[in-house]
């Protein structure tokens, strides 16, 4: 039985309403498809594809493609994506920490966003090696903990509460000193690049609202928290969207990871 059963399942739950933001996703999930080298003929495998941003974009440059995500109602989004593409895309839902697919099976393993929420890193590390060829790349994009959306899962973590105990934080996968540390000696020739998403909002107050409405962590708390303490986070919330909003858009950082298995 799996003992994160119950996270995920809240996790599942919470990313249902996270298709729209797939406008923001777009453009990085091509820069992380360009990082990794992507080439036609391919076999590629995009965990935690959410609406198929990065698994479509690989399928156009002609690889051949699965995908997998927790929740149903984004697969659902991008098997559409793919059918307005033009492109075939094996999408399914799974789990991150239970890929269902044959050891060495792929040339490239990606994640965008996407893996970094799996409860144990040590165990998607170790499936997404598994299933990739020996000399194949992995590649993915992390949210940096001392930037503004690893600030905002800390502060949002803040008034939650801790997680259930052996979950880490998504936030830790965006540092290079645990990126290394995490994939070892299964790698070689690690290396990082950072780009920048950029999140349309007409203010800081615009920018929440979405988040409230859309991003699985924010829409859990404001949904069962008490009057006093939503106040509090808000405000909190907003002065932190404040210090990377500029020219009616939230500068968003993120960091991404290549290496080759060994």
């Amino acid at each position: 039985m799996d003992p994160f059963a119950e996270f995920k399942a809240a996790q599942r739950k919470g990313w249902a309403f996270f298709a729209p933001l797939e406008a923001i996703t777009t453009i990085p999930a091509a820069k992380l498809v360009a990082f990794a080298k992507v080439k036609q003929g391919q076999r590629v495998l995009d965990v935690g594809s959410g609406t198929g941003v990065v698994a479509v974009t690989a399928a156009r440059a002609g690889a051949q493609v699965s995908a997998l995500d927790l929740t149903p109602e984004l697969i659902e989004v991008a098997r559409y994506n793919a059918q307005l593409a033009g492109v075939q895309v094996d999408f399914r839902e799974g789990d991150a920490e239970a890929l269902p697919f044959d050891d060495a099976s792929f040339d490239a393993v990606l994640s965008q966003f996407g893996h970094m929420f799996a409860p144990r890193p040590d165990v998607a590390v170790q499936e997404m090696l598994r299933v990739l060829k020996p000399g194949g790349v992995i590649a993915f994009s992390t949210w940096p903990p001392e930037l503004f959306t690893g600030r905002m899962f800390a502060l949002t973590g803040r008034y939650v509460g801790p997680p259930p105990l052996g979950v880490a934080p998504p936030h830790q996968w965006g540092d290079p000193n645990l990126v290394r540390e995490r994939l070892g000696a299964a790698v070689k020739e690690l290396t990082f690049d950072r780009a920048t998403m950029m999140n349309p909002a007409l203010s800081p107050a615009h920018h929440r609202t979405q988040s409230e409405k859309l991003a699985g962590p924010v829409k859990r708390f404001v949904e069962s928290a008490e009057a006093e303490k939503l106040v509090l986070f808000r405000r909190e919330y907003e002065a932190l969207v404040a210090e990377y909003f500029d020219g009616n858009c939230v500068r968003q950082d993120f960091l991404m990871s290549r290496a080759v298995k060994a």
